[in-house]
Formats: C-alpha cells, sequence, structure tokens
C-alpha cells in the first residue's frame, strides 16, 4: 500500500504543539523586561529613558573623579545622579559633590529633585577660590 502523497506547493507538515525540548520544568522563560541586567549595583535604565547624560567634571571634581567626563543613564532628578557618581567613583568624589554647583545645560541647577531633561550636560563646579 502506498502513503498519500502531499503537493510540492503545500509547505512543511502542520505540527501540534512546541518541540519537546521546551527546556527544564523550572525554567520560567525570559525576563519582563528587554534591557540588561542589573548588575553590581548600576542602574538599568527604563527602555524610554531617552539619550544618555553626560556629566563634565571641573577643578577638583575632575582630580576627584579621575576623569573629565562620562556620561550616565537619563531618567532621574540630580539628586539620584549625584547618588549614582558617588557609588561608582567613591568618597572622595562624594564629598566634592557635597559642596559643588551644578549647571544643567548652562543653568543653574537649584532643585535637585527636579528631574533631568534626556540627554542633558551636566556640570560639576566645585567651590574655586580667588576672584
Amino acid at each position: 500500500m502506498t502513503e498519500p502523497t502531499r503537493p510540492a506547493d503545500a509547505g512543511p507538515p502542520d505540527h501540534a504543539g512546541p518541540p519537546d525540548h521546551a527546556g527544564p520544568p523550572d525554567h520560567a522563560g525570559p525576563p519582563d523586561h528587554a534591557g540588561p541586567p542589573d548588575h553590581a549595583g548600576q542602574t538599568v535604565p527604563p527602555a524610554d529613558a531617552g539619550p544618555p547624560l553626560t556629566v563634565r567634571y571641573f577643578a577638583g571634581a575632575r582630580a576627584a573623579a579621575g576623569l573629565p567626563e562620562e556620561t550616565a543613564s537619563a531618567g532621574g532628578s540630580l539628586d539620584e545622579l549625584l547618588g549614582e557618581l558617588a557609588a561608582r567613583h567613591g568618597e572622595r568624589l562624594a564629598a566634592v559633590l557635597r559642596v559643588a554647583s551644578f549647571l544643567v545645560d548652562g543653568v543653574t541647577c537649584h532643585d535637585r529633585r527636579a528631574p533631568l531633561p534626556a540627554g542633558a550636560t551636566i556640570d560639576v563646579l566645585p567651590p574655586f577660590a580667588g576672584g
């Protein structure tokens, strides 16, 4: 007896369900977020946070941070950013940040709890001597 034939353009045969190799039974599937996991206390920005912030250090802030400029994730306030920077660089920079002034896109920041605009440039200005 011969088996029934399928037309050449019929495509692959239908399968009734997922393959038998779906993974171990305790595997819950992919995480609920699309971004990378949070590592070493670094913030994972939300997908809609926008372009990163640019942080520029001047004078003693540059010496304490050990670099002239860096980027940070958008989506928070200046206070949140300062906490992230202090955690990233340690107590030496944290001490400078406590007494520094800040410019956000060239304008003095008076409210450290206000949201920072995505893609903003933050200037860290420690107290200067002289006049």
